[in-house]
């Protein structure tokens, strides 16, 4: 399990991309399409059409890191239809993802049972 700390950015791509990109392409996918520095220190996250694959992007200060998943049976939980390219998520909710929590049915917790 990956761990994130709280002040961490995490910008998600909404539309999908082709998962044999790498470290040059998903650069110039978060640099162009989603319009952000990719040295900021932020996560971009990746997925493809059938959203069974996810690409995580980052810039640690000395050089980029490409973390991947492949799911065996399922598929991730990703928003659709959106107008934006890009969604800010928190790092809670990369986790949930992560661990393939559907995001759109959970529930959130009131501040006193976090």
């Amino acid at each position: 399990m990956l761990g994130f700390p709280a002040a961490l950015k995490i910008y998600l791509a909404v539309e999908p991309v082709d998962m044999r990109k790498q470290f040059n392409g998903l650069w110039v996918v978060a640099s162009e399409k989603l319009r952000e520095d990719p040295k900021s220190g932020a996560v971009f996250a990746f997925t493809n059409k059938k959203r069974n694959r996810l690409k995580l992007l980052y810039w640690d200060g000395t050089g980029v890191w490409v973390l991947a998943k492949r799911l065996e049976e399922g598929r991730f939980s990703w928003p659709t239809g959106r107008r934006a390219d890009k969604l800010s998520i928190t790092p809670e909710s990369l986790t949930m993802i992560i661990s393939g929590i559907e995001l759109q049915r959970g529930l959130r917790k009131a501040w006193y049972e976090r």
